[in-house]
């Protein structure tokens, strides 16, 4: 059996001043287990007095999380939080029956300039739980568990693996994996998770003896068994889980109803009419912008 069963490449999106590599959703491919959007964010260079202004936004019905490697970003949500991410990090932000947040660059990085680099993730929420209460939690880098092998270290950002549980909360079996790996090392797979797949952020593997290199999503056919080894100098990100059915993504909206992400959308421009006050949505405190909602 071939134990890959597809090779996705991302495609190029200009966000505003700077590029993602846009994964998934992929037209052959719109998920990977719970995994409904995944971005590679740069690697950017941002000049002195330049940086990431991502206005207030509406969330349903997922859980994100974005994983530096390099550089840093303030995140501000509705229910009050306010809190740095940096490279290794972990904000987990469950939107639920609905959150608003912003990521801007701070003030030192803006002035002095920085190189971004990491994953955005968006997770859908199974049907029973997309409408939870929204929450937001800090994981520092030092409290997600690490599972080292010869030539290798894997931190676990999110679910399970090898034995270990990372603290992020989740609300059905996955897991999300950072990988360091030094050449010639074997890359293991988790074999208890029903859809897995490997993205390729730096270097190069070997699976099953064919050479893949950097950006590229490798997803595998389910039970199959690859071995992996690192071609060079590595970094990988490990990802997967059990498969949530459709969902609907418009804009920053997820939800297995069309119904219910039109609802939301209504929500935004009445809350934005109003000027947030005493409306659905909110916006995060000393936020006095917000993002529009899009045109069909």
């Amino acid at each position: 059996m071939n134990a890959v069963t597809l090779v996705i490449e991302p495609r190029t999106r200009d966000l505003g001043g700077f590029t993602v590599g846009r994964v998934l959703p992929f037209a052959k491919r719109r998920t990977v287990g719970p995994f409904i959007f995944f971005d590679e964010m740069g690697p950017a260079d941002f000049k002195p007095g330049t940086g990431i202004d991502v206005r207030p936004h509406p969330h349903i019905g997922l859980a994100t999380v974005t994983y530096l490697f390099d550089g840093e970003l303030r995140h501000r949500d509705s229910l009050g939080f306010d809190q740095v991410i940096r490279p290794g990090d972990v904000n987990w932000m469950i939107a639920g029956r609905g959150i608003v947040h912003s990521e801007r660059t701070d003030d030192e990085p803006r002035e002095n300039g920085q190189t971004m680099h990491g994953i955005q993730s968006w997770f859908a929420l199974p049907e029973a739980d997309e409408e939870t209460e929204p929450e937001f939690h800090h994981h520092p880098k030092e409290t997600l568990p690490v599972i080292a092998g010869e030539g290798l270290s894997l931190r676990l950002i999110a679910g399970s693996a090898f034995g270990k549980t990372s603290p992020a909360k989740t609300f059905s079996p996955m897991f999300y994996l950072g990988v360091e790996a030094q050449k010639g090392a074997a890359v293991p797979l988790p074999d208890e998770h029903e859809e897995r797949a490997l993205y390729i952020l730096a270097g190069a593997v070997e699976i099953d003896g064919e050479t893949y290199n950097h950006g590229r999503m490798i997803v595998f056919e389910p039970g199959a068994a690859p071995t992996i080894t690192a071609s060079e100098p590595s970094k990988l990100m490990l990802l997967g889980g059990a498969s949530l059915g459709e969902r609907h993504i418009w804009w920053n909206l997820v939800s297995s109803s069309k119904d219910r992400i039109e609802k939301a959308k209504e929500d935004w421009t009445a809350s934005a009419a109003a000027g947030f006050k005493n409306t659905v949505f909110a916006l995060p405190p000393d936020e006095t912008e917000h993002i529009p909602l899009p045109s069909e």
